[in-house]
């Protein structure tokens, strides 16, 4: 009987049948987002799920939600699972009575069935492990591996639930450091700055009795991608579409357009009105080289300091204040400027900025301590970023090669794919 020989595997650009590649059990066609509600970790997940190539058909979002409101603010630092406990006990004892269902005014939010019902995307399902791992389990053999992309603290349980019920079915990826036990993992991505509590300067600053709680507890190994900032959804395909789709409005504009974005306090970026009149001040120095002014405030921003801002620039000619209504401008800005001004206090604003290349002038670093100290340290010293004084000409033009910490990341998990003999299938 003659050999029935195998075609050989074809080559060029129309890529290998998945009988060369070892079948569909090891191609990655699908993916699940873990999140917790807040757009600046979520969209980590959403970037670096993007970088792989995974369209929306092929990825899922899920949510881990907290009670919100009233006495759910002290207790927050709960874990997510005893906070849902407390807050149902609470709610058996007290009802609707005002104590302690209120604090400071705020009334307490009820929980929802599904996480919808307070972000307004009914689609959102809250995040159970056991029915996600079940199904990369069940739909292993047709769909293939699971990709888990999971970021901030309330995920972490879920995420590594998951991995531990269908270790063979899935690769997990959980963005932000989870302190410890990397090994619940298949990869973590974090940026060097979290490490700054196990540097010398860092346990100069950090009381020792805070350094466990304090991220993380152990040097980086094998399990951890280290990022500058913060992975986003930026891109140079992104920044293409909202150039055409912000043409009309920004394309017009004088040049050099300086683009300013104004994030709010954290508890280690303090400021209040000082920061803003600093800032309104630099920016009179600096309107004379600027064509256009484009200002945009975060949800975090105080009113006291809006107030200053608008106060000070809203009659100018030559800038506009975004109001804070729908369509927001931010892609737009991202794509038109010449140059931006951002505060301190957002390390996912500078990211995405640092992301286009062009100059980035930050105010307010001197007001930040511990870790956010080290990353403001770290743009600077890479060129990424200069302060913003007020003496620059914002005309005169510098660049720098754009960080693409999301580009990388997925890089590595590619590779990391790889070592464990799966590929992605876009």
């Amino acid at each position: 009987m003659r050999t029935i020989k195998l075609p050989e595997p074809p080559s060029g650009s129309l890529g290998m049948p998945e009988i060369f590649e070892g079948g569909i059990y090891s191609v990655v066609r699908r993916a699940v987002i873990i999140g917790n509600g807040f757009s600046g970790a979520e969209n980590q997940s959403i970037g670096l799920v993007r970088a792989l190539g995974f369209s929306h058909k092929q990825s899922s979002l899920y949510r881990v939600t907290r009670p919100r409101g009233g006495i759910n603010e002290w207790l927050r630092w709960l874990p997510v699972s005893l906070h849902k406990k407390v807050f149902y006990v609470i709610k058996r004892l007290f009802g609707d009575a005002q104590f302690p269902m209120t604090i400071g005014g705020k009334k307490l939010v009820p929980f929802p069935a599904q996480n919808g019902g307070i972000a307004g995307l009914s689609s959102v399902l809250e995040a159970d492990a056991k029915q996600i791992a079940t199904m990369a389990h069940e739909t292993f053999e047709k769909e293939g591996p699971l990709l888990v992309v999971a970021s901030g603290r309330d995920t972490i349980s879920v995420a590594s639930t998951i991995k531990r019920l269908a270790p063979q079915n899935v690769f997990v990826v959980q963005i932000q450091h989870p302190r410890s036990h990397l090994n619940r993992f298949d990869l973590v991505v974090a940026p060097h700055h979290d490490y700054y509590p196990l540097t010398p300067a860092g346990q100069q600053q950090i009381p020792k009795f805070l350094r466990r709680w304090i991220t993380p507890r152990e040097p980086p190994d094998r399990h951890v991608v280290l990022t500058v900032g913060a992975l986003h959804t930026v891109n140079s395909a992104a920044l293409r579409i909202a150039a055409t789709a912000w043409h009309y409005e920004l394309a017009p504009l004088p040049k050099p357009l300086l683009v300013v974005n104004i994030g709010g306090p954290t508890s280690h970026c303090r400021y209040g009105v000082d920061l803003a009149k600093q800032l309104a001040d630099s920016l009179q120095n600096v309107l004379a080289s600027c064509g256009s002014v484009r200002i945009s405030f975060s949800r975090r921003t105080p009113q006291k300091v809006s107030d200053i801002i608008v106060k000070e620039f809203s009659n100018h000619p030559k800038i506009y204040i975004w109001d804070g209504e729908d369509p927001n401008p931010h892609m737009g800005h991202l794509a038109w400027a010449d140059a931006f001004v951002i505060t301190a206090d957002s390390v996912s604003m500078l990211s995405e900025a640092c992301c286009t290349g062009k100059p980035v002038y930050v105010i307010g670093a001197e007001r930040c301590t511990w870790k956010f100290s080290a990353f403001h340290k770290t743009l600077r010293e890479r060129g990424l970023v200069r302060t913003f004084t007020g003496m620059e000409d914002i005309s005169d033009s510098w660049s720098y090669p754009p960080l693409n910490d999301t580009g990388d990341a997925a890089a590595r998990v590619q590779e990391a794919l790889a070592e464990r003999g799966w590929t992605l299938r876009r």
